[in-house]
């Protein structure tokens, strides 16, 4: 009786142990996943996830926002070392400040340039700011970008166009034509901070910055530019609403959320440099 009793008892551990070793079992296609993403860079990780994303297409105006927001929450987890850089001493102003110098002065401080990576859907790259450097006012064709500050302050002024478009004629010679703007954001950035996101006509497709301090971005541009394609990369200044007096009808009130906007040549003192990228590699 004893020996039967034993016999039951033993077949029930070796089920018991079974079933808990079956628990802990990991298939060998899921658990190298699962390695694979622990230790897979995070600029890895991003490429994958903008590849799966993006068409050279780009994305529609109105894209399914989750794929987006799937992007901004990897975006949000970036530092500066995950791309490579070590974040700038803020006391490398020169003494100027951000209020210290004129815009032409401002202008001529360098940025650095660094191409993570490009293909005809998108754009992984990096922008590096000297304290008071500025990319000015600039749109994005028919593009989605998404910027991530990693280090530093940094001033945002961004725009979106008024629909139905309004643009008008000046009766003075030499003044320029200028259509309206409606101000999205006028901003100070710092990091660490969520992503900001723009759409090809909302979200401030139109944006200038300053750097307020040394600092880096990172940016996701969907579809690239590319001039052949209509994606050329246009320049503006800006002009209080009131400078063209009422060539619109805008709410009362707004007026200061308005402006009229009149394109540019190239600023020949926007220097721009290029850098080497050397952060963590990407395998295409």
């Amino acid at each position: 009786m004893f020996s039967e009793i034993q016999k039951v008892t033993d077949k029930a551990m070796v089920f018991l142990q079974k079933k808990a070793l079956s628990a802990l079992y990991i298939p060998k296609q899921k658990l190298h996943m699962a390695m694979n993403n622990t230790t897979a860079p995070k600029v890895q990780l991003l490429y994958d996830l903008c590849k799966t994303t993006f068409t050279p297409s780009g994305l529609s105006s109105s894209p399914s926002p989750q794929p987006i927001h799937k992007l901004c929450s990897l975006l949000d987890t970036f530092g500066p070392g995950d791309v490579g850089l070590k974040e700038e001493s803020p006391d490398d102003d020169r003494g100027h400040g951000f209020f210290g110098l004129n815009r032409v002065t401002r202008w001529a401080q360098p940025i650095t340039y660094l191409d993570i990576h490009e293909c005809d859907s998108f754009t992984m790259c990096v922008f590096c700011f000297p304290t008071s450097s500025v990319i000015p006012l600039h749109d994005h064709p028919g593009m989605t970008v998404l910027c991530k500050v990693l280090y530093g302050s940094m001033h945002v002024k961004a725009y979106d166009w008024v629909e139905p478009s309004c643009i008008k004629e000046s009766q003075e010679p030499g003044c320029p034509q200028v259509r309206l703007a409606r101000l999205v954001a006028d901003k100070v950035l710092t990091a660490p901070c969520g992503t900001s996101i723009l759409y090809p006509k909302t979200g401030g497709n139109l944006h200038c910055f300053t750097a307020v301090t040394p600092c880096a971005v990172l940016d996701v541009l969907a579809p690239p530019y590319r001039e052949d394609l209509g994606r050329k990369c246009t320049y503006y200044v800006d002009y209080p609403y009131s400078a063209f007096g009422n060539g619109a009808q805008i709410s009362s009130g707004k007026e200061e959320e308005s402006a009229w906007l009149a394109e540019i040549e190239t600023p020949d003192d926007l220097y721009m440099r290029s850098g080497v990228y050397v952060g963590p590699s990407i395998r295409v």
